[in-house]
């Protein structure tokens, strides 16, 4: 168990830096709109991307 915890970790270090490597202008431009966005917007963001990612893993297995 521990070693796919692991992976998955390390798979979502790999996926989050792709947005930065590929194009760092539009990282920052969008993490200046993400420092301006309200707390109950951005929790909000984050219970979605929760949701779609337990749908995901739900869909997947």
């Amino acid at each position: 168990m521990w070693h796919e915890l692991w992976i998955a970790f390390a798979l979502v270090l790999v996926i989050e830096g792709i947005l930065p490597f590929l194009n760092p202008r539009g990282y920052k431009a969008m993490m200046a709109n993400v420092t301006g966005m309200k707390d109950k917007s951005l929790r909000l963001a984050g219970f979605a991307s929760m949701l779609g990612g337990v749908a995901l893993l739900y869909l997947v297995n």
